[in-house]
This record gives structure tokens, C-alpha cells and sequence, in this order.
């Protein structure tokens, strides 16, 4: 639909998403601090790589459960050690595909792509299962890098514009329902199903 598909960063980026400066640089507290949850929530983290926001998050629902939705088999036993260390009883961790997240049929309030969308490799597909996972009022967020900004030094294939995004999601059933610009380098987009 226009863009490159950006290749999947590899689990040797832990070091990357583990920085101890994120936190400053992306201002992840106010992305946590603006998700759509309750306590007993049912999110699902894609992407999950090093589990930086699914434990976050998995404390934050402490009556519901966060899927850490993975391919990559490294990222994976990492999110598992995670889960088993700080004791997050209500942390399942998911080995998807590149076409599905393979999470149960209608159980999801909240799923979640931090920097991971763009380097999706079957977006439609993907986005196909990921519907049937969500319930009939559930939601997507995109937290993606700002391609309308210069100053976001990243790759241009690992970041997106709004419109390229709102294109691609409501080809695919979502419709943008908020596009909060409160983060320095990402976009805050909410997506709701249309069918």
C-alpha cells in the first residue's frame, strides 16, 4: 500500500529495547499511563520482544492477563524467564506466526504494537486474525515512530505517518478512534473494529 515493509528486528536488539534512557526518550510512562485498561483487563502485547511494557502492564491488570505474542523463540524464553522471576501469574507467553498472533477467538480488550507494525510481513493477514481475536468493543493501538518528523532518527522503514496508517488499518476493518500527540517520537493511534 505504498511503503516498504520494514525487516523484523532481531532479538539481538535487546540491549535496544532495554536502554536504560527509553523511558526519557519516549516518555513510556505516559504511554502506559494512557492505555485503555481496567484492572481486569485482557491485552495482548505483539511483539512483544524483551517484555519492556508486557510486565509493566501485567501489574497494572492484576485481575486480568497480558499474552507476550512472539516468533522469535529467543525473545520468547526470555519472556518466560520474565514471567517466572517476578512471578507475573497472569503473563502468558504466545508463540505466533507471521500471519497470526494465535490468540483465542473474541477474548481481547486491548491489543497493543509498540514499534512493531511496520515490520509486520502480511499486515492484512495478520490484521485478519488479530479481529477474530479481539472482542466485538476491542481495541488496537499502534505506537509507531513519527515519519511526518525529520528529527525521529530512525530508519524510515521502521517508522509511519498517520495517513499511511489510517490507509492501511481501515483497508483493513480499523478505524482510527484517537491520535493523541502527547509522546515525543511515536504516535498514540487507537483503532476500533468496523465489522
Amino acid at each position: 500500500m505504498g511503503r516498504e515493509i520494514a525487516h523484523v528486528m532481531s532479538f539481538e536488539g535487546l540491549d535496544w529495547l532495554e536502554r536504560n534512557s527509553r523511558e526519557k526518550e519516549e516518555n513510556t510512562n505516559l504511554a502506559l499511563a494512557s492505555l485503555p485498561l481496567s484492572d481486569n483487563s485482557i491485552v495482548a502485547d505483539i511483539g512483544a520482544g524483551s517484555g519492556f511494557y508486557t510486565s509493566k502492564i501485567a501489574k497494572l491488570i492484576p485481575n486480568g492477563k497480558i499474552y507476550a505474542v512472539e516468533i522469535q523463540d529467543d525473545a520468547i524464553t526470555y519472556l518466560k524467564k520474565i514471567a517466572t522471576n517476578d512471578r507475573l501469574s497472569n503473563m502468558e507467553v504466545i508463540k505466533g506466526t507471521e500471519q497470526s498472533p494465535n490468540l483465542p477467538a473474541n477474548s481481547i480488550d486491548l491489543a497493543f504494537m509498540v514499534d512493531v507494525y511496520h515490520e509486520l510481513q502480511y499486515p492484512a493477514a495478520y490484521l485478519t486474525a488479530l479481529k477474530k481475536a479481539l472482542k466485538p468493543n476491542g481495541q488496537l493501538l499502534l505506537l509507531e515512530y513519527k515519519a511526518e518528523d525529520p528529527k525521529v532518527a530512525i530508519k524510515p522503514e521502521h517508522k509511519m505517518s498517520v495517513k499511511q496508517a489510517k490507509k492501511e488499518l481501515l483497508a483493513n476493518g480499523f478505524k482510527l478512534i484517537k491520535n493523541a500527540t502527547f509522546l515525543p517520537l511515536q504516535h498514540f493511534l487507537l483503532f476500533k473494529k468496523t465489522d
